[in-house]
Formats: C-alpha cells, sequence, structure tokens
C-alpha cells in the first residue's frame, strides 16, 4: 500500500502483511490513535499466559490509555518493548524489510514489522489477540469466546471525546 518492499520468510505470517497495508491506508486519514486487533502469533500467549493480551506501541502515552482501558474493562494487557533494536532482525538484504525472522520474540517482532506502517508521529497501539480466550472464563467474562477487546474499547471511548484523546496524546 505504501510501496514499501517486504521479503516473505514465512507463508503462514500473510495476517502481518495484510495488517501493514490496513495501517498504512489508516494512517493516511490522520487520526488521533490507530488501535489494531489481531492475532499474529502464539508467542505473546506464551509470554503472559492467557491471562493477559499483550500491547504494543510506538508511543508510551497511547500504551497508557490503552492499559487504563484494559484496567477499567477487566480486559487485562500488558506492554512489551518496541524499541528500535528490534529491528535489526528484520534487515532485508532483498527487500525493505522481512515479515518475521527466526528466533525468539516473534510477537515483538511482528509488532515491529507493523509500525513500520504507522508514521513515527501517530500514536498506534497493536493489541494481541492470541491470549483473548479462556477456558474457564477471567473476571466477569464467563465463557471460553470472550469478544476481548470491545470492552477495553468501550472503556476507552466512554471515559475521553476524540477531542480529549487527541490532547491526551500529544
Amino acid at each position: 500500500m505504501d510501496g514499501t518492499t517486504i521479503q516473505v520468510i514465512h507463508t503462514d505470517a500473510e495476517g502481518r502483511m495484510v495488517l501493514a497495508d490496513t495501517l498504512a491506508l489508516a494512517a493516511r486519514a490522520e487520526p488521533a490513535l490507530i488501535i489494531d486487533y489481531a492475532t499474529l502469533t502464539g508467542a505473546c500467549q506464551r509470554a503472559l499466559t492467557n491471562r493477559y493480551s499483550g500491547i504494543f506501541s510506538n508511543h508510551e502515552a497511547a500504551n497508557g490509555v490503552v492499559h487504563s482501558a484494559g484496567v477499567a474493562s477487566g480486559e487485562r494487557v500488558w506492554p512489551f518493548p518496541m524499541d528500535d533494536d528490534y529491528d535489526e532482525m528484520l534487515k532485508s538484504e532483498i527487500a525493505d524489510i522481512k515479515q518475521c525472522a527466526a528466533g525468539p520474540g516473534d510477537h515483538i517482532l511482528a509488532a515491529r514489522f507493523l509500525s513500520r506502517f504507522v508514521p513515527d508521529a501517530m500514536p498506534w497501539v497493536h493489541v494481541d489477540l492470541s491470549a483473548g480466550h479462556h477456558d474457564n472464563g477471567l473476571a466477569h467474562i464467563p465463557t471460553y469466546i470472550t469478544g476481548f477487546g470491545v470492552g477495553l474499547t468501550l472503556a476507552l471511548l466512554k471515559r475521553r471525546t476524540p477531542s480529549d484523546l487527541a490532547k491526551e496524546l500529544k
């Protein structure tokens, strides 16, 4: 969508490529905040179990806004690091970026890949849904299929107008 060339490493990791185009398209509208929800890897669930979902952001205040909405909604999230040095693992000799890399931390690398398609100055949060299910429910969520992320998003939107959110993220 934005002209970035991608070296495909793993054909089963196609979702992040579709999401990359979606993020590039969303960024054109210049929103105050982009939040995406996707299951990209199982690594996040291995890191946090199914009690938390991981969040990844290019913006500390956006991380805080989404984390507090998770607390308010009972949909618990935990921020992972997004340092630039992770990009070293995604360098390609034949394209602008690799779509993934072998080794640990695939959840972080998937988020770093996605961050490439959002302008640095635009607040963005990726919510990894791989841990968003619970065999016996969790807190007020009674069943295996939880709709994880809906409550978090509603909590975020109920507490802030779009203009309040834009001010908070500046």
